[in-house]
């Protein structure tokens, strides 16, 4: 899991240094950060998948530096914990902001102690060994991550389990309207947007054939009339996502394009529990409420909590909605505010507003301006 995040010169996140805990639920005013730490997750899977570039439009551009710094060095840091290994992954971009180009001054991947495992600098990379000796020595790409291809071997056991842990983050902010009915691949992620959520469906049922029937009952207590899901073939590599209705006494089926956008949301948002749990996702969720009734909220806020640290390592959620604030807040939230110099700073909920101090429910203290 994460244990914490540091950045520097990224939008509104200044010299940021804010902890995780297995779950987070990230609170705050409209411009306060909270979207830019999913997108820096969001960032990091990508380069250390090798699937992006340094520069790449939703990777970091140099937009992204400070408006009002003059420091052309970015800096992003996380420390996760991957079983009884603590290790710390720090990446340093030079951006070249006249003409939008930035390449990797730096990057490394240390133990706790500061003993490294990866480093790369100037051009050239270090490899170390499990044990911190020397490996070998070789010149590597600017403008990608050096780390992402390395090839697993039994040497470097430990890095190559940092970049699965890395490449399992999922950064999702649903948009049910997006969603693709047919499919011809299996998806191994589901994209930011989720519009790829057949093709990943279809990944999941082969992964977790066991969790199948888990995952329909749960649908069943929340989508009135649903009885199950099918796959069948629509051409000659593409298949439709169909769901099976039974309801006063008929029965029938609509795809995925048929349904309304909330039930759509549930089903992606318990195939996230059900059947992605065991698989080791960390879940950056922007916003998972949108499409939902009130009466949803908070059945599935329970089943992924009662899971997170378990089946799935950990969660953290970003979100403006009372159910959300008053079910999560007090353990889990926390507070981002901008102070008057721009940069964003973080606080923990229960230390700013102790339960039951005012009476009130969080959100209200939230809606009246109190926070």
């Amino acid at each position: 899991m994460f244990r914490r995040f540091y950045v520097d010169n990224y939008r509104c996140l200044v010299n940021f240094d804010m902890p995780l805990q297995e779950m987070t639920l990230l609170l705050g005013r409209n411009g306060t950060g909270k979207t830019s730490l999913l997108d820096i997750a969001y960032a990091l899977r990508e380069l250390l998948s090798g699937r992006a570039r340094i520069s790449d439009p939703f990777i970091f551009p140099s937009r992204t530096l400070t408006g009002w710094q003059s420091n052309n060095i970015q800096v992003f840091e996380v420390e996760v914990k991957i079983e009884d290994d603590i290790l710390v992954y720090r990446i340093e971009i030079e951006h070249d902001a006249t003409n939008d180009r930035a390449r990797i001054s730096k990057e490394q991947l240390l133990s706790k102690d500061g003993r490294p495992l990866f480093r790369f600098e100037h051009g050239d990379v270090h490899l170390f060994r499990d044990d911190h000796s020397d490996g070998p020595v070789y010149s590597a790409d600017w403008t990608e991550s050096a780390l992402a291809r390395v090839a697993a071997r039994d040497s470097n056991t430990r890095l190559t389990r940092f970049l699965e842990f890395m490449r399992n983050v999922l950064v999702c902010g649903l948009y049910p309207a997006n969603f693709q009915h047919e499919s011809t691949r299996h998806d191994l992620m589901l994209e930011r947007d989720a519009r790829n959520f057949s093709s990943w469906y279809q990944h999941l049922q082969l992964e977790q054939p066991g969790r199948v029937e888990t995952f329909r009952t749960a649908l069943k207590e929340v989508i009135d009339g649903f009885d199950g899901i099918r796959l069948p073939k629509v051409g000659m590599n593409a298949r439709a996502f169909v769901m099976d209705f039974r309801e006063a006494g008929k029965e029938f089926s609509l795809g995925l394009d048929e349904i309304s956008d909330g039930e759509r949301a549930l089903t992606a948002l318990y195939a996230l529990v059900h059947l992605s749990a065991g698989l080791r996702y960390t879940p950056f969720l922007d916003k998972p409420d949108n499409s939902l009734a009130l009466p949803e909220i908070q059945p599935w806020l329970a089943e992924l909590s009662d899971i997170c640290g378990e089946a799935i390592p950990q969660a953290v959620i970003c979100s403006h909605h009372p159910e959300l604030i008053d079910f999560l807040a007090h353990p889990y939230g926390v507070s981002l505010t901008r102070e008057i110099s721009g940069a964003t700073k973080w606080a923990y909920v229960s230390d700013s507003h102790p339960a039951g101090e005012s009476g009130l429910k969080l959100s209200e203290i939230i809606a009246r301006g109190w926070d």
